[in-house]
């Protein structure tokens, strides 16, 4: 087998317009030397402005994408973003057990269902039981962060709370600073590692938190250690949102091949 490229396995929903999900996983990978295979975690209705509908894939079929994949493929890294159900958070959980040594990246996608719904038990519950335990690291904004841990009422109580979890890394990101600044906190079990701070980039661009995690696990499958994977990737997701396109009537989509538009 070719073991020049990494293969990286990204767990999430297909976007139709390309801008988030599977396809923004995919051509993060391609940036970054990866090989992308990709499990399908739900079927969505969307444009660049806004999602009209979701339907989470079966469970069963969630397992066998994943399983048909890991029996196959060396794996170096693995992505989760949106699941949706907790039927499907069990089912990831059924699988990621049998693969304790490959290092698995979270984005706890929030942004798909239902605002009350999604941002409440049972699922973040199963995601906190299931799916941090087994994690490399969990990458929440402030918003879905203070969600999860239900009891912390400051950035720093709710990373080390969920980092209680059993996660070993714990990145927030999107805390407001000061002088239009965005601020990213990589904790462990120590406590606050390193703050990174990046220019607040208007208007927002599309699919932001999940180029961010596929570009960590990217790293990570290229054997760069937790600190450098995450640096190097805010620099990347940065110059992608720096550099966004207006392709529908919604939200600019980074462009995740920057590099290669340059002249």
């Amino acid at each position: 087998m070719d073991t020049q490229q990494p293969v990286v396995l990204t767990v999430t929903h297909h976007d139709p317009s390309g801008s988030a999900g599977i396809a923004a996983d995919t051509e993060t990978a391609a940036s970054l030397g990866c090989h992308c295979a990709s499990v399908v975690s739900a079927i969505t209705v969307g444009d660049t402005s806004e999602l009209a509908g979701v339907a989470p894939v079966d469970d069963n079929l969630l397992v066998e994408q994943a399983r048909a994949v890991l029996e196959d493929m060396p794996v170096a890294a693995i992505k989760i973003g949106y699941l949706g159900s907790v039927e499907n958070v069990h089912a990831m959980h059924s699988v990621l057990r049998d693969y304790p040594d490959i290092p698995l990246i979270i984005d706890p996608d929030a942004t798909l269902a239902d605002k009350e719904s999604l941002l409440a038990p049972p699922l973040w519950r199963a995601m906190c039981d299931l799916l941090l335990p087994l994690a490399t690291l969990v990458a929440p904004n402030r918003r879905e962060a203070r969600a999860m841990a239900g009891e912390a009422d400051v950035y720093d109580a709710q990373a080390q709370e969920l980092l209680e979890s059993g996660c070993r890394y714990l990145l927030l990101t999107g805390v407001p600073a000061e002088d239009q600044q965005l601020e990213n906190r990589l904790y462990d079990e120590r406590g606050l590692i390193r703050e990174f701070h990046w220019k607040r980039l208007q208007p927002a661009a599309y699919g932001v938190c999940g180029t961010l995690t596929t570009a960590i696990a990217c790293h990570i499958a290229h054997g760069l250690n937790m600190l450098e994977a995450v640096n190097r990737s805010q620099q990347f997701t940065w110059s992608a949102i720096a550099d966004s396109r207006r392709l529908g009537m919604g939200r600019p989509v980074p462009n995740r091949l920057f590099w290669a538009c340059k002249d």
